[in-house]
């Protein structure tokens, strides 16, 4: 019960009653070859175009993709036998997520994109030097890298494409766009709001691509950048291929994670409990960022599991398209018979499940449901503490001190976001130093700001988006030297 496809065409599965939502076609080499060509055609007019154009151009798809995303009066498209559905019932159909829930994601895409737009022009214009020496003039211009290739993933496809396509975009590249077989029409209902707001057609493209011809695309000599967000595998492979390609590419990489939360003996304990509840569930926990394991201190630990017990308790799993339902089913069969192992591993091995498998009669086998699971007696011997587990499970395990906490914290492959849970500034100072991730969040988690760099580090990749460090990423430094008096 995911997307399917052979050879020739792949087919998207809706994860809640696996009947086909969608079909599309792949492309062969050739018409790729074509492809690509057009979009390197394509930016090479368009950095002809100002940058204060292009910002323009972002204002106006942000009010194109408004209209579409407006939860009062939606755009709607035809499904033929399934109806018509909006922006929202789309993307729940395609990959799971309440419905209710999905609006939620338009409104995070539109805070980034603003952002992105907003500090465009302090990002991308020149840097001048005012202490040039008389008949001396220098400065340092970011310049288009030319075709990057974007490769979204279905969890949030959304919010990751804006991270990256707009910016890009306004930058002056040409953006070929691959989104996930399970949730293709996202990145085609992106490419029509941006060309209504008046980006050129052929300057985005988007691709529905098997894994050799993505590969392909990957190593194409048009090819000048490749961002990707995925699985820690994924990144591999998508690394390998550019490292393979002639010339040197370059490659962003945000890949998997297994964030960690240490609540301290002075957190707010109701609000953490709260704040880490949805954190791990929240679309049925596959998000990158999404809390995986907590650290409590002992002194409030019995306290802290029994409220987190009953607050996750109050999860409604069922159908995603009822509006009553606030946890779906996860992607695929195969991704729920992978969690229901890691959970009865770590029950084999000692630990203790909460949450009574009654509560969710819907989380049956051969089923994508998975009912929401709490774990302790748990440690680092069993792979819900250690690996992704991408779904509503989470792992609770006692500490006796800050500098325990701090060690199991930083005992991971992954190194994506962390939180920590207490009333002290000063002492969050202190931890967040000692803490080895991209993102340190005080009291909240599963959280971006546009502001901030979103990035990790160890398996959990490398490179940089949002912020305006997301625009160097997306663009090169070319320095300018004249020496104007030569007389």
């Amino acid at each position: 019960m995911s997307s399917s496809f052979d050879l020739h065409v792949q087919t998207t599965i809706s994860p809640h009653n696996g009947q086909a939502y969608h079909v599309e076609t792949y492309p062969v080499s050739s018409d790729l070859d074509r492809t690509l060509e057009i979009a390197a055609q394509s930016q090479k007019e368009w950095i002809k175009t100002t940058l204060s154009e292009r910002i323009a151009k972002g204002r106006k798809f942000i009010e194109k993709f408004s209209a579409l995303a407006n939860r009062e009066v939606p755009a709607t498209y035809d499904h033929g036998p399934l109806g018509h559905h909006n922006l929202a019932e789309e993307l729940c159909n395609q990959m799971g997520r309440p419905v209710d829930q999905c609006w939620g994601e338009f409104r995070g895409f539109l805070q980034r994109a603003t952002y992105m737009v907003d500090i465009a022009e302090s990002c991308l214009s020149d840097t001048t030097f005012s202490d040039n020496q008389p008949g001396f003039s220098r400065s340092i211009k970011r310049v288009p890298l030319g075709v990057i290739f974007v490769i979204a993933p279905w969890n949030y496809p959304y919010l990751v494409m804006i991270n990256s396509v707009l910016p890009a975009l306004i930058a002056g590249n040409a953006v070929i766009l691959k989104p996930s077989p399970q949730t293709p029409l996202t990145a085609v209902r992106f490419k029509e709001a941006l060309n209504d707001a008046g980006f050129p057609t052929d300057l985005i493209q988007v691709v529905h691509l098997s894994l050799p011809l993505t590969r392909y695309v990957v190593q194409h000599k048009l090819v000048d950048f490749v961002v990707f967000t995925g699985s820690v595998a994924g990144g591999k492979a998508i690394e390998t291929a550019a490292v393979a390609a002639d010339g040197f590419k370059g490659v962003g990489l945000e890949l998997g994670g297994k964030d960690p939360a240490y609540v301290r003996a002075d957190a707010d304990l109701k609000d953490a409990v709260i704040q880490l509840v949805d954190g791990a569930m929240y679309n049925a926990g596959q998000s990158c960022c999404a809390v995986e394991r907590i650290y409590v201190h002992e002194s409030v630990y019995d306290n802290f599991v029994n409220e987190y017990v009953n607050e996750t308790k109050k999860l409604i799993l069922g159908d995603p398209t009822n509006k009553q339902t606030t946890i779906g089913p996860v992607i695929s069969i195969a991704s729920a018979e992978r969690i229901r192992q890691q959970v009865s591993s770590a029950v084999q091995t000692g630990a203790k499940a909460l949450i009574p498998e009654n509560l969710y009669p819907k989380a049956e086998p051969g089923t994508a449901f998975v009912a929401p699971q709490v774990l302790v007696d748990v440690n680092h011997t069993m792979d819900v503490m250690k690996e992704e587990t991408f779904g509503p499970i989470i792992g609770i395990q006692k500490v006796s001190s800050d500098a325990e906490a701090i060690e199991l914290m930083n005992d991971s492959e992954y190194g994506l976001t962390a939180s920590i849970w207490t009333k002290s500034l000063d002492d969050f100072s202190t931890l967040a130093d000692q803490v080895q991730a991209g993102t340190i969040f005080l009291n909240r988690c599963d959280s971006l700001d546009p502001a901030l760099a979103w990035t990790g580090i160890k398996n959990s990749g490398r490179g940089v988006s949002l912020s305006k460090f997301g625009y160097d990423q997306l663009t090169r430094a070319k320095s300018i030297n004249m020496r104007i008096n030569t007389v």
